[in-house]
């Protein structure tokens, strides 16, 4: 009687329950008479949608595009779109070359979408649409990625580098990734705001790594989380930023220090100068952008130069004679432009690094793709996968991205003429939350020539 009784309440109760649960993410956001048309896939479990499968595939197995390619065995590969549940939004993956450029070219259906917008700001330059957008990305760009802001980058920040890289070769073995952050921050931070002292940089330094922590975590807002500790790291270096700016403005027509910040500072928007806010937003949203991805792209030439000694050979070739030319000197923007072999080596550092696996978009209204609907409100994510769009794409392009590639030259030039290095682990095993990397941070024997 017991066992009839076990039986009919797992028939009854039991499974219908788990059944709904099972399906209810599917119920609730993809039953065709609500929202018709939609790409295939599955949605998850209420709450955390399919983040657990996302977890075992890039935590676990450490196979990230299985997350895909497992939809494409269940779903068939088709228009390339599947619909999910991920981060806590209902969510349609792009993951062919066409979706994704549909996507980011469509600045009129799509927005840019940070899952924790909170973290980067919101009156930042990678938050705001429209004019607003157009103008404050014009300044940011003259700031940091024009020609005349490159050459002037070009010679302030190899003083940093190249001491780095003398204590490098005295030390003897080093973490790449570690020390390559230390260089990059040290810089981004000189440039951006003029901070320079150790004190205040290593500070900065952990509230970033802690407020990176948060940005693809779970939005939940309580102490012991991610979030919750990105958030408070995000207001713990607000602060710093904003008493610098206030410092300034006691010090006003003292002598001027040229850099992100007083260019922020003095640029008007529709007429009106930027908030305060508006300038520690755009600020920190430029180094969440950039610090993390160009120590990463830093880590990994280290990486592959020493996999790969022939094109480490020839960066020599090309670099030598600059360097005996030099005599000494820094090397110039001019004749880092000339350096063709470098710069392809540079860009495919950067496709095969490709830290950042994802990027986001929320739609602005109901787009239609291919016979497929995507919803007003839903988040779009564009795995880069198959096409080169390591710095995003369309109008929403980083507006770093010849920064970026400007330091990750400078070191690969000092690099090249001047040391020798060995991996200490050449078969490190990779993870790939939040970024993927060598377990081992690339740790190295590095000496001088």
């Amino acid at each position: 009687m017991k066992i009839e009784m076990s039986a009919c309440f797992w028939v009854a109760v039991v499974i219908p329950l788990a059944a709904l649960l099972w399906w209810w993410n599917d119920c609730w956001y993809a039953l065709p008479f609500r929202r018709p048309h939609l790409p295939p896939g599955y949605m998850g479990i209420p709450l955390l949608g399919e983040m657990l499968p996302f977890l075992y595939y890039f935590k676990i197995l450490r196979r990230p595009d299985d997350f895909i390619n497992a939809k494409r065995t269940k779903f068939g590969d088709g228009v390339g779109m599947y619909r999910t549940h991920l981060f806590g939004s209902p969510m349609i993956i792009a993951c062919t070359p066409s979706s994704n450029k549909f996507v980011l070219q469509s600045e009129s259906s799509f927005a840019v979408k940070w899952t924790n917008k909170e973290l980067v700001g919101p009156t930042s330059l990678v938050a705001v649409e429209g004019d607003s957008h157009t103008r404050v990305r014009g300044i940011v760009v003259r700031a940091i990625n024009q020609p005349n802001a490159l050459r002037k980058i070009t010679l302030m920040v190899q003083p940093r580098i190249t001491a780095s890289l003398k204590s490098w070769s005295q030390r003897g073995r080093i973490t790449a990734y570690k020390e390559a952050k230390k260089i990059v921050f040290a810089n981004t931070a000189k440039y951006f705001a003029s901070f320079e002292t150790d004190h205040v940089l290593d500070t900065l330094d952990d509230l970033f790594m802690g407020l990176l922590g948060g940005l693809r975590a779970y939005p939940l807002n309580f102490p012991g989380t991610a979030f919750h500790h990105a958030l408070k790291c995000r207001r713990k270096a607000e602060v710093i930023f904003r008493q610098e700016l206030e410092t300034r403005k006691k010090s006003e027509g003292s002598v001027p220090k040229n850099d992100l910040m007083e260019s922020l500072m003095h640029m008007k928007v529709e007429d009106k100068q930027l908030s305060d806010t508006e300038v520690i937003d755009n600020i920190v949203s430029l180094v969440v952008g950039g610090y993390v991805s160009t120590s990463l792209a830093v880590m990994w030439a280290i990486y592959y130069l020493a996999k790969y000694p022939q094109v480490l050979q020839k960066l020599r070739e090309e670099h030598v004679p600059i360097s005996k030319k030099l005599k000494g000197d820094f090397i110039t923007y001019e004749e880092i432009a000339s350096c063709k072999y470098t710069a392809k080596v540079v860009e495919e550092v950067i496709r095969m690094a490709n830290i950042a696996a994802f990027i986001f978009r929320t739609a602005k209204k109901d787009v239609d793709y291919r016979g497929y609907r995507i919803p007003k409100g839903w988040t779009v994510e564009a795995p880069k996968t198959g096409s080169y769009l390591v710095f995003g794409g369309g109008t929403r392009i980083c507006a770093g991205n010849m920064f970026a590639r400007l330091q990750l030259t400078i070191i690969i030039h000092h690099l090249a003429v001047g040391y020798r290095w060995k991996l200490v682990n050449p078969n490190a095993g990779m993870s790939y939350l939040p970024h993927p990397k060598l377990e081992d941070e690339v740790e190295i024997n590095i000496s001088q020539i």
